[in-house]
């Protein structure tokens, strides 16, 4: 190695400079909506750009740790190559571009972040960055409900706390804050269990994002927290269960959740009556059918990756045309992917969060440590939000699809065997986070 007179190689290296960068990433990502709003899209792109060239140059000054062929799993490389095609057939190829570009850059620096931390440091990571800005969000929501009783528009508080919501605090909209209080709870609790910060930060930490996810008045919230629980019941029963029965049991588990999904399809409008949301459902189901209307028209490519819709784009603007509404989004990252890259993208987006699901529960089913539970528990957070909105296809629902999926290829992959061809290791599973 040259010689570095001013230390940055050291610095770069370094393990402060890891945490600090992680930090910031998060920071930025989750503030997204408020940085936007209050400094202007033009800044935030600067902020995203530079993020990503720092960590770009982490990662070169941090080659000989990587492996190449684990940089980044291969479902997700498919799919940001096909989501770049789309520009080709797109109706306007420079708004694919800028939309591909974001979700590059989010997906580049969950990349780097899985690199550069570990399990258990990333969830402490996500737990600071959290407990900062639900608390801002809080501290906000008293300052524009309670004691001056105005809304802050800058930001898109309503100031309804004193009414018992819906509150946004500072994430844009109740359904949002609600999914990032959701997967607060997650990160609070794996905090708590793993030890990892003492009961006087986790209680708190926990009693916050509750609060929060109780005043969001989110429909979505509710279904969430089944969910999670489900699954963690689920994942708890094959951790305790002997080696020899985990197969069966994951089989049983498996079909069980299949015969769920089954139920609760039958059963939806109960469900939508018994949740008091069959408004929200019915501006759903006309929005989904306007969209399966225009994906008709090019049902294996789509119409091109926009991320977040160009309102006067075609087809969005057909779509709201139609259901006389002004819808940024598809209100569900299923139909959002196969409305703007078709079929094949649906199926790869499938496929990249399927597979990084089936790797980190096989994981967390086998490591002791509960930190590794985190990872199939956000997935499954992630993957049943994707019904009701498409947080994960932009912000930080995207940046925690990819880091999650990441993380579950670096334990679980066809990579580790090439790896350990090359070097002569037999590959095992990572050893156990350590505080």
């Amino acid at each position: 190695m040259t010689r570095d007179p001013h230390g940055l190689t050291r610095i770069l290296a370094s393990a402060e400079m890891a945490r600090a960068f992680t930090l910031t990433v998060l920071l930025a990502v989750f503030s997204s909506f408020a940085i936007v709003r209050i400094s202007g899209l033009m800044t935030f792109t600067t902020i995203v750009v530079t993020l990503c060239a720092i960590g770009l140059a982490i990662l070169v000054v941090r080659r000989d740790e990587l492996s190449l062929l684990r940089l980044a799993p291969t479902s997700l490389i498919a799919f940001l190559l096909w989501a770049l095609a789309s520009a080709f057939w797109s109706t306007e190829a420079a708004d694919t571009l800028r939309g591909w570009a974001a979700l590059f850059g989010f997906a580049f620096l969950a990349v780097t972040v899985g690199h550069i931390r570990d399990t258990l440091q990333t969830v402490r990571a996500i737990g600071d960055t959290l407990r900062i800005l639900l608390g801002v969000s809080l501290v906000l929501e008293i300052f524009s409900g309670i004691l001056i009783d105005t809304p802050i528009r800058l930001l898109g508080i309503q100031g309804n706390l004193a009414m018992g919501g819906p509150v946004q605090g500072i994430f844009g909209s109740r359904n949002m804050l609600g999914f990032i209080a959701v997967i607060a709870l997650v990160t609070f609790a794996v905090e708590r269990r793993s030890q990892s910060v003492p009961n006087a930060v986790a209680i708190p930490s926990l009693a916050l994002a509750g609060l929060l996810a109780l005043f969001s008045a989110s429909p979505t919230v509710l279904v969430l927290a089944v969910a999670v629980g489900i699954a963690t019941a689920g994942l708890a029963v094959v951790r305790h269960a002997r080696p020899e029965r985990r197969s069966a049991l994951q089989w049983t588990l498996g079909a069980a959740v299949v015969v769920a999904l089954a139920v609760a399809f039958l059963l939806r409008h109960r469900i939508i009556a018994w949740l008091d949301a069959g408004s929200d459902f019915s501006t759903r189901a006309d929005l989904w059918n306007a969209l399966l209307d225009q994906w008709a028209r090019r049902p294996l490519h789509g119409w091109g990756w926009y991320g977040p819709w160009q309102a006067d784009e075609f087809p969005f603007n057909a779509i709201n045309f139609f259901t006389k509404d002004q819808h940024r989004t598809a209100l569900n990252a299923y139909f959002d992917a196969l409305l703007q890259v078709g079929a094949v993208g649906f199926a790869l987006i499938v496929l990249f969060g399927g597979i990084a699901l089936v790797r980190s529960w096989l994981v967390a089913s086998v490591r002791r440590s509960v930190v590794y539970a985190w990872t199939p528990l956000l997935l499954v957070t992630l993957g049943v939000e994707s019904m009701f909105e498409s947080f994960t296809l932009s912000g930080p629902g995207w940046f925690l699809l990819v880091l999650c999926a990441l993380r579950a290829g670096q334990s679980r992959s066809w990579r580790e065997n090439i790896d350990a061809a090359q070097t002569g290791t037999i590959p095992t599973l990572p050893p156990t986070d350590h505080r």
